[in-house]
This record gives structure tokens, C-alpha cells and sequence, in this order.
């Protein structure tokens, strides 16, 4: 029987789920997607139910092997890649998730990780994460569901409870109840990972108060993490792959050379740079974080963060009405000659790098009454390209080279006229792959190395296709203009503006 060829990729993105079947070419020839419910219970949480992601992962899994005529025989491996820093608790007897998860951009814990900074405690966990204390990251909400659900803590201390971001507690489902791991990606965004050692970190745990018994093993991101279950599809299929969505993109985009940079237009947007074996301590509030780790040997990357990039446009869309859907933004954006002075700040959920500042909020300046609804879908574009040449800043500042590429994917990034204005804001060539779903393909890659439907990084290499590519126009003159009146605009949002 000939060696079956085909990854199943699933995508667990904050606001859907959808899998891909990919072949050898890493050409997708199956895709499923479902939309899920967001749960907003207070002001700045954001929570999200872990059994509607199960049953639209596995409901989304079976339709694309399904579309693709395959059977799950044919499935070399299953890869995961998962919304980064959006934590679950379950019960290990059980696996019923004890409290909703609570997402990435939920801000609860703002007033922990201020007086956590008051305490002196940022440069030793920045020494070992990589990180700054911000809610964004899983720790401190681990550690507000352990305070906040009654008994937890006690639970999680007897060992009877299991803790995870989305990869790890689909590979329990998946396995059912078999394995408990995740990645060094997802577990480099914790709070809890020291990412030179590689290892969870007792005094970290000790500053969050997180009982280890509840932290899942960490493997390399191409990896061989278990099997799923009998009765799930119609054979078992290997788990080989896991990583976060950023680093998973990453890897899709196939930059795997020391100073190649990708940048992810979703919910929100992020920026990567790969720095290779070495980590990069970043004076200018810029994230250290693993890119990937194969055979042992980890590589590192630079990265800025964006919170809103997409969720601005579906704001407009859902929130406002202003679109009744997303892909209008390109054809609005060109109606109107400029901005008309128009800025939006999409500071919704805080900013982050290199600003982090969590009680930052939206805004909107240079409103008149020529204003229309072209300019605000305009103004929530330039935004995404703003606060790009600000992480492309960060970076140079850090010491990295100014990107001679930009490689981009997500959802956003099948704008035309978003590509060009990040190309004019950036003065850098944008390129864009044939294929969008790099995050998936980054999950498939993964699984791909492990089982060997794929021999080494040259291979993947291989695949990466150019779909488009942007060159610089704007006028050096127009575009100062635009930078100025952008970063007077963010600094009257800034909360100590």
C-alpha cells in the first residue's frame, strides 16, 4: 500500500474553526470553516464556549476529508495550529472545560500584571519568556480561573486538573484523554516557560501561582504527540504537528533564512522576524518568542503584536453597519481620492506592541461633515499599515534589517489596495503567496516533517508559490504626511495621551 501524501490541517482561529486537506504539492484541496459564538460577559472579556470549538473542529475535520474524496486512511497526519494564549481548564476525569475559555484578547487581568510590574517582577519574567506582563498572555488568566471557580485551585493542586491553550486540549479530545502536551511555541506565550532553558519555570510558577501538575508536557513543534481516537474517523490518524498561528504562518511562508519576515492580517495582525538560534532581547517592547524547534533545535523570532487589524473592519461590518461585508473595503477605499484627514485608532481591546498599553481605546479623528463611509473603511485599512511600519520600526530599532520582502497572508491580505498601501507605508516590496491559508499550511508542514511526506525545509521551501507582488508608489512627500498625521492621532489614544 503506497504511503498516503495528504495532511489534514486544523485552523482554530478566535472567531472560526477550518480544516484543510493539503496534498504533497501543499496545495489545499479541501477546505471546511465554521463561524463560533464570541462571548463578551463584562467590559474587556472576551470568552469563548471550548465545546463549540470541539464540535466545529471535529465537525469541520470530517467535511474537508469528506470534500477531498479521501478517506482517513489516505491522511498521513493531522496538524494543529491554534489561537495563541486563549487558555482552558478541564477536568482530567472528565475533560469537561470547568469555566469558558478565556480568549487573547480579553483584558480581565490588566490590574494582576499592573501590580505585578509595581512588584519589580517584569525584567525577571521578561529575562525568561521573553515577554512583557500584559493580560494578553495565558498565565495570568490561568491563575484568574484558579482564584474564580470555586475549588479549583485545590483541584489543580491534587493534580486533578489539566491545563492548556486550544492546541493541547484538541489533542486531548482527540486522543481521547490519552495525551496532554502542546508545543514551544504555545508554551512560550504562557508566562510560565523559560524559552532559553526550554523548560517550565518553578519561580514562575511560583509569581502566577500555577500548581506545575497542571502544565502539559512540551514537545517540538514536528512532532509525533499520539493518535487519534477510535471512532473519530474512520481510521486512526497520526497527530504530528502542532504550533501556534503566528509561527505556524511563519513556517507556511516558508522563512526559514535568518532576517525573513511574514506578517499575519486576521483578527489582529502580527509581525515576525526570524532571528535564528539566537533570541533577540528587544528594547523597544517587542515580544522573544520561539519560532519553531525541530529536532531539538529551536529557532527564534522577533515579534510585534497588533490586536485589531480584521476585527476593525468586522466592527464595521457587525458593529456599526457600515459594510454588510468585508471584502467592500477594497472597492470603498478606491472610491475616495485620500483620507479627507480621517484616522481610526483601533485601540478596541488596548494596543499592543510596541505600545502595550491595555487601557488605551478606539477612536476616530479628523471627523467633518464630508465624512462618509468610504472614508472610515479607508481610515480602518490605513490603520493596519500604520501600526505595521511601527513594528517594522521596532525592529530596525532592535537591530534587524529593514525587510527587503514583506511576506503577508490572512484573510486581509487578499486586498489589493491594503497590500499596495502597506508596500508604500513600509517602502519594501509586499509579497503574496498563491495560497492565503499559511497558517494551516504551517500546521500541515509540521505534520508533513514528522511523517515524512516531506523531506526537510528545502522541500517546503519548494512549495512557496508568489501569487502577487507590490512595489512602492507613493510619493516620499505624501506619505510623510500620512506618518505624521497618524502618530498625532495615536497620541491622543495613548491612556496617558
Amino acid at each position: 500500500m503506497a504511503q498516503p501524501t495528504h495532511i489534514l490541517a486544523i485552523d482554530q482561529g478566535t472567531t472560526s474553526t477550518r480544516s484543510i486537506v493539503f496534498d504533497q504539492h501543499a496545495t489545499p484541496v479541501a477546505t471546511a470553516q465554521r463561524e463560533f459564538q464570541q462571548h463578551y460577559p463584562e467590559l474587556g472579556w472576551v470568552e469563548h464556549d471550548p465545546e463549540d470549538i470541539w464540535r466545529d473542529t471535529l465537525a469541520t475535520a470530517r467535511e474537508a476529508v469528506a470534500e477531498s474524496r479521501l478517506s482517513a486512511k489516505d491522511i498521513a497526519a493531522i496538524g494543529i495550529t491554534n489561537q495563541r494564549e486563549t487558555v482552558v481548564v478541564w477536568e482530567r476525569a472528565t475533560g469537561k472545560p470547568i469555566y469558558n475559555a478565556i480568549v487573547w484578547q480579553d483584558r480581565r487581568t490588566a490590574d494582576i500584571c499592573q501590580k505585578l510590574k509595581a512588584d519589580g517582577a517584569e525584567p525577571m519574567v521578561r529575562a525568561k519568556t521573553g515577554l512583557l506582563l500584559d493580560p494578553y498572555f495565558s498565565g495570568t488568566k490561568l491563575a484568574w480561573i484558579l482564584d474564580q471557580v470555586s475549588g479549583a485551585r485545590a483541584q489543580a493542586e491534587k493534580g486533578e486538573l489539566a491545563f492548556g491553550t486550544i492546541d493541547s486540549f484538541l489533542l486531548w479530545r482527540l486522543t481521547g484523554g490519552k495525551v496532554h502536551a502542546t508545543d514551544v511555541t504555545n508554551a512560550g506565550r504562557t508566562l510560565l516557560y523559560d524559552i532559553r532553558r526550554q523548560s517550565w519555570d518553578d519561580e514562575l510558577c511560583r509569581l502566577l501561582r500555577v500548581p506545575e501538575a497542571i502544565l502539559p508536557e512540551v514537545h517540538d513543534n514536528s512532532h509525533l504527540f499520539g493518535t487519534t481516537e477510535p471512532g473519530l474517523f474512520d481510521a486512526e490518524i497520526p497527530i504530528a504537528g502542532m504550533a501556534g498561528d503566528q509561527q505556524a504562518a511563519l513556517f507556511g511562508q516558508a522563512c526559514f533564512a535568518k532576517g525573513m519576515v511574514k506578517s499575519t492580517y486576521g483578527t489582529g495582525c502580527f509581525v515576525l522576524l526570524n532571528t535564528g538560534e539566537t533570541p533577540i532581547e528587544s528594547e523597544n517592547r517587542l515580544l522573544t518568542t520561539p519560532a519553531y524547534r525541530l529536532d531539538g533545535k529551536m529557532t527564534y523570532a522577533l515579534e510585534g503584536s497588533i490586536f485589531v487589524a480584521g476585527a476593525a473592519i468586522k466592527w464595521l461590518r457587525d458593529g456599526i453597519g457600515v459594510i454588510t461585508s468585508a471584502r467592500q473595503t477594497n472597492d470603498m477605499a478606491t472610491q475616495v481620492p485620500n483620507s479627507h484627514g480621517v484616522y481610526m485608532v483601533p485601540a478596541f481591546v488596548g494596543l499592543g506592541a510596541p505600545h502595550w498599553d491595555p487601557d488605551a481605546r478606539g477612536a476616530i479623528f479628523g471627523l467633518t461633515l464630508g465624512a462618509t463611509a468610504a472614508h472610515l473603511a479607508r481610515a480602518a485599512l490605513e490603520a493596519v499599515g500604520y501600526q505595521t511600519l511601527d513594528l517594522a520600526e521596532a525592529m530596525i530599532a532592535d537591530g534587524g534589517s529593514a525587510p527587503a520582502t514583506l511576506r503577508i497572508d490572512g484573510g486581509m491580505a487578499a486586498n489589493d489596495w491594503l497590500c499596495q498601501f502597506l508596500a508604500d507605508m513600509l517602502e519594501t516590496t509586499v509579497e503574496r503567496p498563491k495560497h492565503l491559508e499559511t497558517t494551516a499550511l504551517g500546521a500541515a508542514f509540521h505534520a508533513g516533517l514528522a511523517t515524512g511526506v516531506w523531506p526537510d525545509l528545502d522541500a517546503l521551501s519548494r512549495t512557496w508559490t508568489q501569487g502577487a507582488s507590490f512595489e512602492p508608489k507613493m510619493a516620499k512627500a505624501d506619505r510623510q504626511v500620512l506618518i505624521d498625521g497618524w502618530r498625532s492621532a495615536l497620541k491622543k489614544t495613548l491612556s496617558a495621551g
